[in-house]
């Protein structure tokens, strides 16, 4: 399928690299990739959304497999990411008997971008997201799709969807979240420095720039990546962005990370956690070096209505993990939209071991 670019907003474009571009900046796209070893699953509805503060937001939907129903999932994904990365997650949701609805974040995947060098990954605060993640629910998946409505977020998606805990309640029944972005991994420095260092640059004129260090990619060789010890999934990943290298986005700019502290520390404060009333499984990976197992299984302690699973072995992105720490995964997402009431105690699980 080639790539093509939505035309949708008025003013004057032109070609760059191969991209449509409006006023310097790339618009969104209007259809989902399709490449060999990871196609557009049957049935998919793509169209694009613009939220309150005029960001425009690709969008993708699908109705379940024929069969049972059991509602929709919205799937958030993670910083960095498109919907097509999570294909095959929503083929095994459709054939659950779950339709979904998923989007890319504002600057980022085939979203609107908010910088005129279109690799930056930039958000002034965390609550931007949350408008998204609004605007998404209200025009699509309450607007147009089944009942009842659970969540489905990884990494940055699960902060954000914490975050908006407190008005989601009443939109989704439960929600899972998968390594969330509640604590940074190791970086050298404590995170307390970090977020000193971040807020400081920021305040003084560098919030667009890339954090230290940073660059306009993020490509990991396999051997001794952090995100999963899959190949074949590594590889399908690497292929989508090197067919349509206007999905990727590189390093956080220090604006983003400033804001990704603050959405943090709000989570983590006093008054934070027992306030949150919406029920989620938390599901960490134990050999996580992206984000903290220990600060999710913190918040954790602090609610009344979260649960805690540890996958021992995993990294970070679960859901694109080999089969052994993936399938655990799936099956604690089953039982626990299943379900009628949280298990209120933190457990780890061996590779391997079974839900029961």
């Amino acid at each position: 399928m080639r790539n093509r670019w939505s035309r949708a907003q008025s003013g004057s474009q032109e070609r760059r690299g191969g991209l449509a571009v409006f006023q310097g900046i790339p618009v969104v796209r209007s259809e989902l990739l399709d490449v060999p070893g990871n196609p557009v699953p049957d049935g998919a509805v793509c169209e694009v959304i613009e939220t309150r503060d005029r960001v425009r937001l690709r969008t993708a939907r699908w109705m379940p497999e024929p069969g049972r129903l059991r509602g929709t999932v919205t799937l958030l994904q993670g910083r960095a990411e498109f919907i097509e990365k999570y294909f095959e997650t929503i083929s095994d949701l459709r054939a659950r008997g779950f339709a979904v609805v998923t989007f890319d974040w504002r600057g980022q995947g085939g979203s609107q971008r908010l910088t005129r060098n279109s690799r930056r990954g930039h958000v002034s605060d965390m609550s931007r997201f949350v408008t998204d993640l609004e605007t998404v629910l209200d025009k699509v998946t309450l607007a147009s799709m089944p009942g009842p409505h659970y969540a489905l977020a990884h990494s940055t998606g699960g902060l954000v969807l914490l975050l908006g805990g407190a008005r989601l309640r009443t939109r989704f029944e439960r929600a899972v979240v998968t390594s969330p972005l509640i604590g940074l991994g190791p970086v050298g420095l404590s995170q307390p420095v970090v977020c000193r260092l971040s807020n400081l640059l920021a305040r003084i004129g560098f919030s667009r720039a890339f954090v230290p260090g940073g660059r306009g990619r993020l490509r990991f060789s396999f051997e001794g990546n952090p995100l999963t010890s899959d190949e074949r999934r590594f590889r399908r990943s690497d292929a989508i962005v090197t067919e349509a290298p206007d999905l990727e986005i590189g390093a956080p700019t220090i604006g983003w990370l400033a804001a990704a502290c603050r959405a943090m520390n709000k989570v983590l404060g006093r008054d934070f956690g027992p306030a949150y009333r919406l029920p989620t499984l938390v599901i960490a990976a134990g050999q996580d070096r992206i984000v903290s197992p220990r600060a999710a299984e913190r918040f954790v302690r602090q609610t009344r209505v979260t649960s805690f699973l540890e996958i021992a072995g995993a990294r970070h992105e679960l859901l694109m993990e080999d089969d052994l720490y993936r399938d655990q995964t799936l099956a604690a997402f089953d039982a626990f939209v299943d379900d009628s009431e949280p298990v209120a105690t933190p457990v780890r699980m061996a590779a391997g071991e079974e839900i029961s």
